[in-house]
């Protein structure tokens, strides 16, 4: 089931976008206060992120700009601002679509749709690796009837580190395929993500299962 997370300061349209979501089939997380919403879009590790631009606090071109320092979470900005000029800066901070309000329920679903099945095609459903499972469709990470949950890009650099057991893949060639061009990522970033990857098998009892051979990237043994 994929998690969808809506940045709505109106209730009632939070509330009823989330009942359509759930209608059909999307796991729903709303937030409802915005003093800490930065770390709280983290914390959700949705699949894809409905957002929208009046917000109080910090605008939500701030908070686009500030999720794509980390995150490579698809984006669909909903707003009842219909300006070329802001759908352009929207884009450019790195949003993945612009709906305007009021919206066909049934394009936006469709444009849902499309983005999550671009942002997670070609995953295999679950794949078996040594000690422990993981499950693509679900986003999850399984060991001795103990699961976790991953993000995006997660599962992408898990997706290239166990096509070739303990072949040893570049930083340069993660970074490549997480986010398509090494020119907008600070090279800390791929560190933060391996080092949060590495604490969630822990976390699951699985120890020591991504290497780094240095000066050349990363394996799995």
């Amino acid at each position: 089931m994929y998690k969808i997370l809506i940045v709505e300061d109106q209730e009632k349209i939070r509330n009823e976008l989330g009942e359509l979501l759930r209608r059909y089939g999307y796991e729903v997380v709303i937030i409802e206060e915005f003093e800490n919403v930065l770390e709280d879009i983290k914390k959700a590790e949705a699949h894809l992120i409905l957002l929208d631009i009046n917000l109080p606090v910090y605008d939500g071109y701030y908070i686009c700009k500030e999720i794509r320092q980390t995150l490579d979470t698809p984006i669909i900005i909903v707003t009842s601002r219909d300006s070329d000029m802001d759908e352009l800066m929207s884009m450019n901070l790195g949003a993945d679509d612009f709906v305007t309000k009021p919206y066909n329920t049934q394009i936006l679903l469709a444009r849902i749709s499309v983005l999550l099945k671009r942002a997670y095609a070609g995953y295999q459903e679950v794949v078996q690796f040594n000690n422990f499972k993981i499950n693509f469709s679900k986003g999850i990470l399984i060991n001795d009837g103990q699961e976790v949950e991953l993000t995006k890009n997660e599962m992408k650099i898990l997706a290239c580190l166990t096509k070739d057991k303990g072949c040893i893949v570049s930083r340069e060639d993660l970074v490549s395929y997480l986010w398509d061009s090494e020119w907008f990522v600070d090279d800390n970033t791929l560190t933060v993500n391996i080092n949060r990857l590495r604490k969630k098998f822990e976390s699951i009892g699985v120890e020591n299962v991504i290497q780094t051979k240095r000066g050349q990237g990363y394996f799995i043994e």
